[in-house]
């Protein structure tokens, strides 16, 4: 995170993007492209997350999701403030993609035979892009260039125990990456502290709003693309049946559910409320990077309860099954409400908390229900959220989009 405003000397043609008033910066095509890579990386998460539904799996994924989640999103920061249409940085993302590849390779064997070539990339990334920024960011301020000198220094860290942890196995293994991980997240609530160099602000993370809420937004279709893949494939594999066409349909809305209560009005709350904020490093840290993980995770989640749906509509649901499919559109209410409630600063909306609770009353009858049965009652839980929220912000809507309600 940094100071996008440096002062360039000796007339050296910045990297940064150019920034007019009143506008925000697009996504660009590199950046899209980049983002192909996790598509890929979405789908070894749910697969890998599908065939194996113990506590060691979910614990294993959840390690995985984190570190995927983490080098998107710092690089969607670097992104926001490099301009990828300069050659140097359009070569850095294509690089890094070509990483993310190996890295999204190595997801479902990460625990296994490929920890070496998980952990060598995920570090790269992390560690050679923030030295990119340092050397990109040379002719600038001196908050700036320490902002970058700090996220080094803690990637490096945690980059070592990465490596250890990729020549450990099993649970010491695990133990290493948690660790790694949880130095990497406390970094942005910690300010990036380094004795001797000090730390950040949020002041000094000056991103540019509307291209960082566009971004996190693409994120988002990723991961709901990724559940349509999945009931489509899963439903071409099977046969024809009037159980499979429900199954099939339930997950289909589901999915428009989902949609809908991210992209109905909270993505354009979420872009107004960061482009007008007096600090939006501020937001883009809390709202766009640790709350944002949430609701990836419920899609992510809710993917895999469609394929259980479609593959085993009539099994009774076990406990794992039953965690799965009311853990994913759970991830994503809570996730929702709490960006909701960052962005908007408001409570906590009360239609997703009663989607909440819906989900925890359905707890008690689930084990005895079949897995068809589980996944429409999640369905209706997801769409009756969807209708109260668009009903009851109707007023809202006229607002943001300066339509007549139908």
């Amino acid at each position: 995170m940094s100071d996008v405003a440096p002062t360039v000397e000796n007339h050296t043609p910045s990297l940064l993007r150019m920034r007019a008033p009143g506008a925000h910066g697009k996504v660009t095509n590199i950046e899209l492209f980049f983002d192909l890579v996790f598509v890929y990386a979405v789908t070894q998460l749910s697969h890998t997350l599908l065939h194996d539904l113990s506590i060691v799996g979910a614990l294993h994924v959840l390690v995985l999701f984190l570190a995927v989640w983490w080098v998107w999103i710092f690089t969607g920061w670097i992104t926001n403030w490099l301009d990828p249409e300069r050659l140097a940085v359009r070569l850095l993302v294509l690089v890094l993609m070509f990483a993310g590849l190996l890295l999204s390779t190595a997801l479902p064997e990460a625990f296994d035979g490929r920890a070496k070539v998980f952990a060598l990339a995920y570090v790269a990334m992390q560690v050679g892009r923030s030295l990119f920024m340092i050397w990109a960011l040379r002719h600038a301020g001196q908050a700036a260039r320490f902002n970058f000198y700090r996220i080094t220094i803690w990637l490096s860290l945690t980059g070592v125990l990465w490596i250890i942890g990729a020549f450990a196995s099993g649970d010491i293994r695990l133990a290493w990456w948690a660790v790694a991980l949880g130095i990497e997240y406390l970094g942005p609530a910690a300010f990036f502290y380094v004795p001797g160099l000090g730390q950040s602000s949020t002041s000094e993370w000056d991103v540019e709003g509307g291209h960082m809420a566009e971004r996190c937004s693409l994120f988002v279709i990723i991961a709901l693309g990724e559940s349509v893949v999945v009931t489509g494939s899963s439903f071409a594999d099977g046969a024809r049946t009037a159980d499979l066409w429900l199954a099939f349909v339930m997950a289909f809305i589901g999915c428009v559910a989902m949609w809908w209560i991210y992209f109905d009005i909270a993505a354009e709350r979420g872009s107004r409320s960061i482009r007008q904020s007096a600090d939006p490093g501020r937001t883009a840290r809390i709202a766009y990077t640790y709350l944002y993980l949430l609701i990836v995770a419920g899609i992510i989640v809710s993917a895999v309860g469609d394929e259980l749906s479609l593959a085993h509509p009539h099994a009774v649901a076990e406990r794992a099954q039953v965690a799965v499919l009311l853990g994913g559109p759970a991830f994503y209410l809570l996730g929702n409400a709490l960006f909701k409630q960052a962005v908007n600063r408001t409570n906590m909306p009360l239609s997703h908390l009663v989607g909440l609770g819906l989900l925890a009353i359905l707890l008690w009858p689930a084990q005895s229900m079949i897995i068809m049965s589980l996944a429409m009652a999640t369905t209706l839980v997801l769409v009756v959220v969807a209708a109260w929220e668009t009903l009851s912000l109707r007023s809202v809507r006229r607002e943001l989009y300066g339509a007549a309600e139908e």
